[in-house]
């Protein structure tokens, strides 16, 4: 009977993230890029308008925004040169402002408030550290349970 011998390992690198890896890395490159433009050119844009429209993308020379109405649309055909003025001084080749009525995408939800954690948490919290031990995560358990103590003493009653 043969033994088998294990194959050699190739070292570990640990977890890339995802963004890290591939396709997701450029895609996420490019989203950062439209985020930065966006946020970019709102900002040259009279308040209103700004908080309306959304800057969309940037392809061949061609800005994208979206409007939310014909309205707000026309209101920004209006800041075309500026626009282009704009993007030409952060260094984006641009010739022309595409805009689209379209309704923008959503905000990011608004978190409903944190509950605070009981001062029972707190004590399973530190019970739990003390049966650690990896003194990282022992410290990190210990730090959660004064957080949630704290909570409960700022909810007693005031005499």
């Amino acid at each position: 009977m043969q033994r088998s011998t294990p194959s050699p390992r190739r070292p570990s690198r640990g977890l890339k993230s995802a963004i890290d890896v591939g396709p997701i890395a450029s895609l996420a490159r490019r989203a950062k890029q439209l985020d930065d433009l966006d946020r970019q050119l709102r900002q040259t844009l009279p308040n209103p308008l700004r908080d309306q429209v959304r800057f969309a993308d940037h392809r061949e020379g061609r800005l994208v925004f979206l409007a939310p109405s014909p309205a707000w649309a026309s209101r920004l055909r209006l800041h075309q040169a500026q626009i282009l003025e704009a993007a030409r001084a952060m260094g984006t080749r641009a010739s022309s402002v595409t805009v689209k009525v379209a309704s923008l995408p959503p905000g990011l939800p608004e978190l409903p408030p944190a509950k605070p954690l009981s001062v029972g948490a707190a004590g399973h919290l530190q019970a739990a550290a003390a049966s650690m031990s990896d003194p990282e995560l022992r410290a990190m358990f210990l730090r959660l349970a004064s957080v949630a103590a704290r909570g409960a003493h700022d909810n007693e009653p005031q005499d």
